[in-house]
């Protein structure tokens, strides 16, 4: 096994190069582009775009997951998973789980240590919470989720959904694109004995999920339903942070940088960034010290 590096520096603010690949999948591909900082990276994040599931593109995405790439100092892994409504639930869960399966064996190969966390924006937000609790059921080791505004009730009745009716996504916009995501019976939907849970709601319990992190503004219709998530994570033990963004609203990632300063990227871009790193340097540590025994 290779010995994993020291993260306890500061993450690369320097280049980020990128490629486009091809993840293997049951019976297909999933196209996808992979982020690597110029230093070389040690943990690998698998990203889900936003798009209510059913709009969005890697290389639409690609300012925020390089972004990503050069704030956490790790690989980023930006998933085209299948979108509805012509590929309903559980299609684009399964391609993400396919591109963290990926991400695994490569982080294994280079470093000798599975240091894989998943994340994703709004739609891609859900995905990857409903990732998490997938790869806990199944054992397979995760680092961390990284989760920025992500809507989880289909029914849209928490009140941070009125409290704005001129602002973005309305909840009449978040009930039609669950519908079309996930069908009229998203429910109990299986692969390998497995729940293929279409939000985390569907969780009876969600115990032992990897730590997470959240992100939300205090202008955004999901508001209530971020911070209700990271309540119950945090009434189930598990290791939770949740940062509140002032005069935000949804889709803050995709917000342009400021033309001719990379580093004016909007701010929670950059904290999620370093949470990242911060995982990955920390989970790395436990691997050292438990090698050092």
């Amino acid at each position: 096994m290779k010995r994993v590096p020291d993260l306890r520096h500061a993450p690369s603010q320097g280049t980020v190069g990128w490629k486009e690949v091809l993840l293997p999948a049951q019976g297909h591909q999933v196209p996808a582009r992979v982020y690597r900082p110029a230093a070389g990276p040690v943990g690998w994040l698998v990203w889900a775009h936003g798009g209510s599931w059913q709009y969005g593109s890697a290389a639409q995405w690609h300012e925020v997951t390089s972004d990503l790439a050069r704030f956490s100092g790790s690989a980023v892994v930006s998933v085209d998973y299948r979108l509805a409504p012509e590929h309903r639930h559980p299609s684009g869960l399964l391609d993400v789980l396919a591109a963290v399966r990926w991400a695994r064996r490569e982080a294994i190969r280079e470093n000798g240590a599975p240091l894989v966390a998943v994340g994703g924006d709004s739609s891609g937000g859900t995905l990857a919470a409903s990732a998490a609790l997938v790869l806990r059921d199944s054992g397979e080791p995760l680092a961390g989720q990284f989760l920025a505004y992500p809507p989880f009730d289909p029914a849209c009745r928490n009140p941070s959904y009125g409290a704005d009716a001129t602002a973005y996504p309305s909840a009449e916009q978040l009930r039609t694109a669950w519908l079309r995501y996930r069908g009229s019976a998203p429910l109990n939907r299986r692969t390998g004995g497995n729940v293929l849970y279409s939000t985390p709601l569907e969780a009876a319990d969600v115990t032992g999920v990897a730590p997470a992190v959240l992100a939300v503004g205090d202008h955004d219709p999901v508001l209530d339903d971020v911070r209700g998530y990271a309540e119950t994570l945090r009434q189930a033990g598990v290791r939770t942070s949740l940062r509140l963004f002032h005069q935000t609203p949804h889709a803050a990632l995709v917000m342009p940088s400021r033309q001719g300063d990379a580093d004016r990227a909007h701010p929670m871009r950059q904290w999620l960034g370093r949470m990242v790193a911060a995982r990955f340097a920390e989970t790395a540590g436990h691997i050292a010290h438990q090698e050092d025994k």
